[in-house]
This record gives structure tokens, C-alpha cells and sequence, in this order.
């Protein structure tokens, strides 16, 4: 059996090991999540110095160890040098890194996982200052969906009636997604001509687990389902302008900063973990925090 592996993977983690080395943590298209030391990359000089920095792309040559894998080999393959020269960037990309920790599995191919991340870091990358916010709460829909638990938008979770904008709307987390609050009400009824419409054990689940978290304003709902398209900051493939509705979108940073409260919640809730980049992402998109959602 060989005790070498080849991989071409992202650092998504890194810790100082021992004098010189670095333990990194990557997620590789062919087998997950890997921990393997970056031998001496912390002496001055070190090839594997640059190539252990965050969000680099290597092709890899791993060696089989004990306890911890060691990497042998190291050639960069892409690099992404713009995010570390600004906050927001940087931040952003942290945050989308630590969703993918929490949701990458080991010693089985991500190639969708580690894919939709390059991606999205090449997006943030090359993105105005004034789309970064709205680059970031697209990624952080795109890997729920990637997960399997992308919450609902574009109909209301207990009537699956589409939803639209004017509506008075809000977001349930342990419902899946957005409510209309005519509906929450009416169920509070059990005699109600809408809870009759759905089965008795139904009932007792909607009635269970559709808590109103947030209300959701119409700018808020038009992100919302504009983020849920597959490339929501493209007009179409030929084009690497977005389109006009979604630059009046992001405009509004209020309505942004909620979005991504409302899917940083939602995100914890499904992985039952803190998303510890969402504290300096507080500093970095608002001047005074925002109220915390019930």
C-alpha cells in the first residue's frame, strides 16, 4: 500500500507546529479535509512559506504519517493575493472558510465543496469594495446549498405559496425559511380554515417549529431570493457585469447586514457551531451593531 497520496487542495487553516513547521488544514477536491505538516515553513526563505498561506492552491504530494500527514511537495497552482490586502475581503473569505470546515468531510472527495469555494474567493477577490457584502451573504447561500440545508425563500414554508415582496414576511429557522406571518397566525388557530388544510401531524410540526426569528422587509426578501439563483451577480455567462437590479440591491447595507444575520443564524443553528468570523465581520460592515435577532 503506497503511503504517499497526490491532491490538489486549499489552506483553509493554519497553526505554527513545533520551531519552524505549520500545521495545515485543506480541504483537496480528492479527499476532503486533510491535516498534514507544511515542514519548516516558518524558516526565513522557506519555499513552502508562500505556499502555506491562506486560500492558496496547491498541487500536492502527501506523505502518510502516524498521527499527522506530512506534505513532500507543493507547486501552487492559484493564489488569491487581493484578499489579504483588505479587511473586508479577508474577512469575508474567513468567514466562507469556516463554513466550509464545519461542513467538509474527510477521506471523501468534496470536488462540489472545494469547487463552489474557489469560486467564490475569485468572486470576492475581484468584486468593487461596494458588492463585497452581497458577494459574501450569495457564498454563504450557495454552500447551505451545497450542505443540503439552503432555507427556503421564494415560497412561504407552510402554505408553499410563492412569496412576493410586498407581502408581510417573516424567517423561521427550524420552520426552513420564510413564513408569511398570515400563515403563523392562522395556525395559532387550530380551527382555522388554513390549519384544516393540513394534516393533523403536519400540524403539530408547523405549530412546533414555526417561531418567527426575524421580520423580513421587502429589500431583504428580494436579496434573499436573488441570492438562491445559481449566479445571482451575473447578468448571463457572457458577462462579467452585474446586472443593474442587483447593484441597486446591494446598495442598501442595511438591508444586506440583515440578510446575513438572518443566514448566519440559520447557518449555526444547522451546523450547532458559532461562526467565530462573524465578530469582525460586525466591525467591518457596521458602525454600531445591529440588534440581535430573538
Amino acid at each position: 500500500m503506497s503511503r504517499t497520496y497526490k491532491a490538489i487542495g486549499i489552506n483553509l487553516k493554519s497553526m505554527p507546529l513545533g520551531e519552524a513547521d505549520r500545521l495545515l488544514t485543506i480541504l483537496t477536491r480528492e479527499h476532503g479535509l486533510v491535516k498534514a505538516i507544511a515542514i519548516s515553513a516558518r524558516k526565513h526563505n522557506s519555499k513552502m512559506g508562500g505556499r502555506s498561506g491562506m486560500f492558496v492552491v496547491n498541487d500536492l504530494l502527501i506523505a502518510k504519517g502516524k498521527s499527522l500527514d506530512k506534505i513532500t511537495q507543493a507547486e501552487t497552482v492559484v493564489s488569491y493575493p487581493g484578499l489579504g490586502k483588505d479587511l473586508k475581503r479577508l474577512t469575508a473569505s474567513q468567514y466562507l472558510a469556516e463554513l466550509c470546515l464545519y461542513q467538509a468531510l474527510s477521506d471523501q472527495p468534496q470536488e462540489e465543496l472545494f469547487c463552489l469555494l474557489n469560486e467564490q474567493l475569485q468572486r470576492l477577490e475581484r468584486s468593487p469594495s461596494s458588492l463585497i457584502l452581497l458577494t459574501l451573504i450569495s457564498g454563504i447561500y450557495q454552500l447551505l446549498t451545497v450542505a443540503g440545508v439552503a432555507p427556503e425563500v421564494h415560497r412561504c414554508c407552510v402554505t408553499q405559496h410563492p412569496l412576493i415582496p410586498n407581502e408581510s414576511v417573516g424567517f423561521s429557522i427550524p420552520a426552513g425559511g420564510t413564513v408569511t406571518l398570515e400563515s403563523l397566525e392562522q395556525l395559532q388557530q387550530p380551527h382555522s380554515s388554513q390549519a384544516t388544510r393540513i394534516t393533523k401531524p403536519l400540524q403539530s410540526s408547523f405549530r412546533r417549529n414555526a417561531q418567527l426569528h426575524s421580520l423580513i422587509g421587502s429589500k431583504e426578501l428580494m436579496i434573499l431570493q436573488a441570492i438562491a439563483q445559481t449566479d445571482p451577480l451575473q447578468a448571463d455567462a457572457s458577462s462579467s457585469q452585474p446586472t443593474a437590479n442587483i447593484v441597486q440591491l446591494a446598495d442598501s447595507m442595511t438591508a444586506c447586514i440583515s440578510v446575513e444575520r438572518i443566514l448566519r443564524q440559520y447557518a449555526q443553528y444547522h451546523f450547532d457551531l458559532t461562526i467565530r468570523s462573524a465578530t469582525l465581520m460586525d466591525a467591518c460592515f457596521s458602525s454600531s451593531p445591529l440588534p440581535q435577532l430573538s
